[in-house]
């Protein structure tokens, strides 16, 4: 049987390696998805359809169950892109660099729901398809943090970092913008063409590097 000394010992080390964890920046490989507000998430799938959580991610958000295809003006889709939810004000579509190679599209570098200029893209879902002048971006370099370690590292919402990754091959990223909120727990989002550069994937450790 464990003495008192023991068992306060083994209570310190397992609060001082859950801090560790809280405080440790991970890597989000973010595959292309979209976001849909009420009205078009009814224009595709049905007036008052709820979308099916697939899997709870942070901040709040989920992947849901539903996928769209994504159709450019050229014509050129890519089925099945996984809806995140909850409903937006707007909604959103967000691919890679590599995407728009098959889709012969040009969007432009942006923070999520920074719209204003956005390409344009079709969506198409069981029930019906819509067109959107402006909602596809290429989703800049993030890092959502909380407050308390935010605090730490003595920066705040829209601040932006250098980031430095050690893989098979070490690299480092300039400007990333850093996004504060209470819900966040502490994840850098980056998308599957950076983490393939860098062989980086979900889970990997950062060191944000602070100007």
């Amino acid at each position: 049987m464990a003495t008192l000394e023991e068992l306060i010992t083994n209570a310190v080390i397992a609060t001082l390696k859950k801090k560790d964890q809280e405080e440790v920046v991970k890597i989000g490989v973010s595959a292309r998805h979209v976001h849909l507000s009420r009205k078009d998430l009814d224009a595709l799938f049905g007036e008052g359809y709820e979308l099916h959580k697939k899997k709870e991610l942070m901040g709040g958000q989920f992947a849901a169950e539903e996928c769209v295809t994504i159709v450019s003006p050229n014509l050129r889709s890519i089925e099945n892109v996984r809806i995140l939810g909850p409903l937006r004000k707007e909604s959103q579509v967000e691919i890679s660099r590599t995407d728009t190679f098959k889709l012969k599209n040009s969007p432009p570098v942006r923070p999520s729901g920074q719209l204003k200029g956005s390409a344009p893209m079709a969506l198409v879902g069981p029930k019906g398809s819509i067109y959107l002048n402006e909602c596809c971006i290429i989703a800049n370099r993030h890092i959502h943090l909380p407050p308390a370690l935010a605090d730490k590292y003595g920066i705040k919402d829209n601040d932006l970092v250098d980031v430095e990754v050690q893989t098979g091959k070490p690299t480092r990223f300039y400007d990333v913008q850093v996004r504060v909120h209470e819900s966040f727990t502490p994840e850098m989002h980056i998308d599957t063409d950076d983490a393939n550069a860098c062989a980086l994937k979900t889970g990997d450790v950062i060191k944000i590097l602070t100007k």
